[in-house]
This record gives C-alpha cells, structure tokens and sequence, in this order.
C-alpha cells in the first residue's frame, strides 16, 4: 500500500516507535526491504537519495519503487531522500513519490526557509509529504550519501529554539535534526545528545527524524526513539550486508550474476528485520492502516470506483 509519511509517523511519534527509511538503488534491495516489512508486519519507508542517483537513475528507480510500494500489504512510503536540486525533487513528485526531503541545510537559515516552504506547498498538492532538515547532519568519510566533512559538528547541531518557527514556517510534515548523527560508517563511536532530541521533539509538534543510522549502538536507536525519534535513515548496513552475501557466494569464475541475486536480497531482508524489530515498528503495519491521517492512492481509487458504480446505478434508473 503506497502512503506518504504522515500515515506512517504520526503513529510513530504518537506510540514512541520509529520506521526506518532504506535506500534501495536497485532491485535486490527493494525486494529485500519489501519482504523484511512483510515478513515483521511492518511501515517502511523505501526510497533513494539525489547523490544515489549515479547507481540507479530516478526515473528508472521509480519504475520499481512505486509499483512495488501499490501492491506491499503492508503501509510503503516511497521517499526521495536529500533532494539538493529543485527540480530533481519535482520530478520525484511527478514520477509518483509520495514523499520528498528537500535538503537545503547548508543554506541560510532564512534561505532554507524560504525554499522548503516552496516545496512544501509543491509537495502538498501531488498528496505527499516533505521532510526538512534544520541543522546539518555531516558526512563520515567515505560515506555515499556525500561528502560535508565538518571539524566541530556541535556547531552545526539544531537550535531548539529555531525548530518551531522552521516548522511553522515551511509547513514541513518531518524535520530531521543534526545531534551528533553523520551519513556513512562511523570511524569513533558518535555521541548523540539526547537532551536536544527531548528538548525539541517537546518543543515541534511534527515526527523528527535521524539520519545516518547505520553504526550506531542499539541501546543509541533506543534511546533516542525514546526520547522522540519516528524516522530512522538506514542505508550502509544493508548496503554492506549485500556485499558481505555476495562475496560468500562466489566462490569461483563460474558464477553468473543469477547465483549472487538471491543472497543479496536475503542479506538485506534479514539486516532489515533486524532494524524492523529494533526500532519496534514490527507489528505496527495494521495499526498505521487504521489510524493513518491520510487516504492512499488505492483507498482514493477504490471510493472512486464505487461511486462511480453508484452514479452509473442511479443514471440508470
């Protein structure tokens, strides 16, 4: 089922679990993560990210995602995660993205403002969500999800004081804040500061979200879904444990690419139920159909069946 981002974090924040976001850039990872959220009963949030965009082409990315995320039984967001440009998040709403993270984090706050807001509104009109970030989460070296290397990163850590009027202001459904969290694989154990998740998931009212999950202890994803994380980013971990299944399979030139495909995607769905149960979104997937905010995209086209069916009974009387 294809839903934007409130129908599955307002229910999140609202019960203090979170729903992991999993970059899939080609078809190995989205079947993994899709099989995970069944096999667990769990929301996902499923999607890719604009410097992922080398490894899987937008358009091409959306051919799967979408389809994939109509036909799951359980609630699938498809996200287009750290959209820098315009018109590349414009071009996610109109390949059928339910959700977009327009990043202008490394803008002035002013700037950020301005341009998230205009998004926003974009977004709204095609029926789907946009996640903002305030703060600016860095990148770890080597990481795939860019390259903002940063000396003090407590400098660019959100205000609490700023979150509220950004959130007023933009209209933003999601605000992912920077606490000590980087993109990519931590080389030193990140300190996150719980503190100023509690203090500013007390101060917005919208879900807050963590980006560069993957490394972080278990005990840190407990504690800061305690303290009112509802989006968790994943990407490294499952992207590595492909690799890892991969590797193990072949072991000589008479492989073909057949043989590695079914390891990859078992890795990924494996890793992925790992983070499902982790973030205690198992099991939720029923409670998000019901108590969603929002209609999806197959509850708007069954209404308009049987009205439709209704309209033609009654022309026909």
């Amino acid at each position: 089922m294809l839903v934007n981002l409130n129908e599955v974090l307002i229910p999140a924040k609202k019960n203090r679990y979170a729903v992991g976001l999993f970059n899939a850039v080609n078809l190995e990872l989205a079947r993994g993560i899709i099989n995970a959220a069944e096999a667990t009963r769990s929301p996902v949030i499923m999607g890719t990210a604009e410097v992922l965009l080398p490894y899987g082409p937008l358009e091409e990315v959306s051919y799967y995602l979408v389809p994939m995320a109509k036909k799951a039984s359980v609630p699938v967001v498809v996200h287009f995660d750290h959209g820098l440009n315009y018109d590349t998040c414009v071009q996610a709403l109109k390949l059928g993205f339910s959700s977009v993270m327009y990043d202008c984090s490394t803008d002035t706050y002013e700037e950020n403002i301005r341009k998230v807001k205009e998004m926003a509104d974009i977004a709204h009109s095609y029926g789907a969500t946009i996640e903002g970030e305030l703060g600016h989460v860095g990148d770890n070296e080597g990481s795939a999800e860019g390259s903002s290397h940063m000396d003090d990163p407590s400098k660019y850590f959100t205000d609490p004081r700023q979150a509220k009027e950004f959130v007023e202001k933009t209209g933003v459904d999601a605000l992912a804040i920077a606490v000590g969290n980087a993109h990519g694989a931590y080389k030193l154990p990140p300190k996150l500061d719980f503190e100023r998740i509690r203090t500013i998931a007390n101060t917005v009212d919208v879900p807050l979200v963590l980006h560069g999950g993957s490394g972080l202890t278990d005990n840190d994803f407990r504690q800061a879904i305690k303290e009112g994380i509802s989006k968790v980013n994943i990407f490294t971990d499952i992207n590595v444990a492909a690799v890892e299944a991969e590797f193990k399979k072949f072991s000589s030139m008479d492989k073909g690419l057949i043989d590695l495909i079914p390891a990859a995607v078992e890795a990924v769905k494996q890793e992925s139920m790992k983070k499902m149960k982790l973030f205690s979104s198992d099991g939720k997937a029923n409670f998000c159909m019901q108590s969603g905010n929002g209609m999806s995209a197959e509850n708007v086209e069954e209404l308009t069946r049987l009205v439709a069916a209704e309209v033609a009974k009654y022309l026909q009387k």
